[in-house]
């Protein structure tokens, strides 16, 4: 059964072996399935052995009482160093005991006795702890030595420590088998985490990228759109600046004076009419809400001083500001002072930027 179960794992071993180096499996999962591997050719090899150890033990107890040489001449052909588990050399170590009582034989220590005292004792064994006992009482009022059985009582003895050193070997080795599993299972379990969470941020630098280039996108139609705004404001009311300009400087004949007068008046009276609300709007676009602002902070101001507001954002001279209003050139100055006032008071603590149109 060892055998095979050793050559199965050899074989299997290989073939791990291959694909890896053909690159066909992950190296972690390949020590994983080694260790468990060995893990089971360990227990199935524990198993078989003790099933042979416990019947070698219930053939010498049968012996005990019709042949107790026979039973201690099994019982001292057992390699007790190899066992491999306490309650196995705990029955031995009875029997071994009985054996010797039975062959009248005395033994030089209480090691061997001992180990069946204290293993039964400790599990409240009560009918073999008692036994124990007695048989050790029992050695202990035995006076026949023979040299041959002390030898071999020795040599037991001294498997038992070599047992109990090897035991103690085997579950250092056990306790670090364990801290190795764990140890792969928690850094195989961190690379998962660390993979997804790769996978996470890779997700979230994907969204970053496409929202900045949303974003880009976004500043472009806005920058598109000021140009724009900035391009009507410019060229309407440029046109309109030269012109009243030109209405009050021009020393050409009437005849061209009529004709730029003519002119200057159908772009008054269109500004008038037709453009303001696209100024209104031009101004709130190109100069962040100003008009907006100042209705919301100092809804109370007058339609009249609400219109000068507009014209002077838009950037109208003094002058065109006149002739689209009406008035003279002195009544805009002293309009605009007492706007000036009102927008300070009413709207320039929350808004500092309103002054900059006058």
């Amino acid at each position: 059964m060892q055998v095979i179960s050793l050559f199965l794992y050899l074989i299997d071993l290989k073939v791990v072996i291959l694909q890896i180096l053909k690159r066909n499996l992950n190296p972690n999962d390949c020590l994983m399935r080694s260790l468990l591997y060995i893990i089971i050719l360990c227990f199935i090899t524990g198993c078989s052995y003790s099933a042979s150890q416990s019947h070698t033990l219930d053939e010498a107890q049968r012996l005990m009482n019709s042949d107790p040489s026979a039973a201690w001449t099994k019982l001292n052909s057992f390699d007790i160093s190899e066992l491999n588990d306490s309650s196995t050399m705990a029955r031995w170590a009875l029997l071994y005991s009985e054996a010797m009582v039975a062959n009248h034989i005395t033994a030089p220590t209480d090691t061997i006795v001992n180990i069946a005292i204290k293993y039964y004792g400790n599990h409240h064994l009560t009918d073999e702890y008692q036994k124990a006992l007695h048989l050790k009482a029992l050695n202990q009022s035995s006076n026949n030595s023979d040299a041959l059985a002390t030898a071999l009582y020795l040599q037991k003895e001294k498997e038992f420590f070599l047992y109990k050193e090897r035991i103690k070997q085997e579950q250092m080795l056990f306790i670090g088998i364990i801290i190795l599993l764990f140890a792969i299972g928690t850094i195989v379990w961190l690379q998962q985490r660390l993979k997804l969470q790769t996978l996470r941020n890779d997700t979230l630098m994907a969204e970053a990228s496409s929202f900045k280039n949303e974003i880009e996108t976004s500043k472009g139609d806005v920058s598109r759109l000021e140009s724009k705004l900035h391009g009507l404001l410019e060229n309407r009311f440029a046109l309109i600046d030269s012109l009243c300009q030109t209405y009050y400087e021009t020393q050409g004949t009437k005849t061209e004076r009529k004709a730029i007068i003519d002119k200057v008046k159908s772009e008054i009276e269109s500004v008038r009419t037709n453009s303001f609300p696209q100024m209104e709007q031009a101004v709130n676009d190109c100069r962040d809400n100003l008009i907006a602002l100042v209705k919301e902070k100092y809804p109370e101001i007058k339609p009249e001083d609400y219109q000068l507001l507009v014209y002077l954002a838009s950037g109208l001279s003094t002058r065109t500001i006149s002739l689209l209003l009406g008035e003279t050139v002195d009544v805009v100055y002293k309009r605009k002072s007492r706007l000036k006032t009102r927008l300070k008071e009413k709207v320039a603590p929350v808004y500092p930027d309103i002054l900059s149109v006058f």
